[in-house]
């Protein structure tokens, strides 16, 4: 694997060597650039993903989890995110990001800056690496209910 940089947001060169890293920075590189496609391309297809974060709450499959992509970028606000703070391992099929994000939410002229605990698990499938699982958390009550506020009018309650 080539040398890890500090900070992914989706700018760095990639080493096309068919690895994790590649995978996990045209993660960052599509997510920023609200590009469906290219997100489409870095998912596992099928029923076998999912997500659970503070604003696209648990999906499973990958149209669930497009669905939630789609509600944010045509939503009010701009995410804008960098990956940091992290830890790198792996295996010949399999390879765990877990570290932090950070960013900004942009809506209505006002600025949130975003902390974020992340987790992404890639695994390679057909000779390629697909991103199976993210699990994202904000640690901070006030900044969850801040965020979620921009982007849903008001912070989630929890389902009956």
């Amino acid at each position: 694997m080539p040398a890890v940089p500090q900070e992914i947001t989706g700018g760095e060169v990639l080493a096309n060597d068919q690895g994790a890293l590649d995978a996990l920075i045209s993660f960052y590189r599509a997510f920023n650039a609200k590009d469906l496609d290219a997100l489409a391309r870095n998912w596992a297809s099928g029923d076998s993903p999912s997500m659970d974060n503070p604003i696209g709450g648990i999906r499973r499959g990958w149209s669930s989890i497009a669905q939630g992509y789609e509600k944010l970028f045509n939503g009010p606000a701009t995410v804008r995110v960098a990956f940091h703070d992290f830890t790198s391992q792996g295996g010949n099929d399999w390879h765990l990001f877990v570290g932090r994000e950070k960013g900004v939410c942009e809506t209505g002229g006002k600025t949130i800056e975003l902390r974020i605990r992340t987790t992404r698990w890639f695994t390679r499938h057909e000779g390629e690496w697909r991103q199976l699982h993210h699990h994202g958390s904000i640690e901070e009550p006030g900044l969850l209910s801040t965020y979620q506020t921009a982007i849903f009018g008001g912070p989630l309650t929890r389902p009956a």
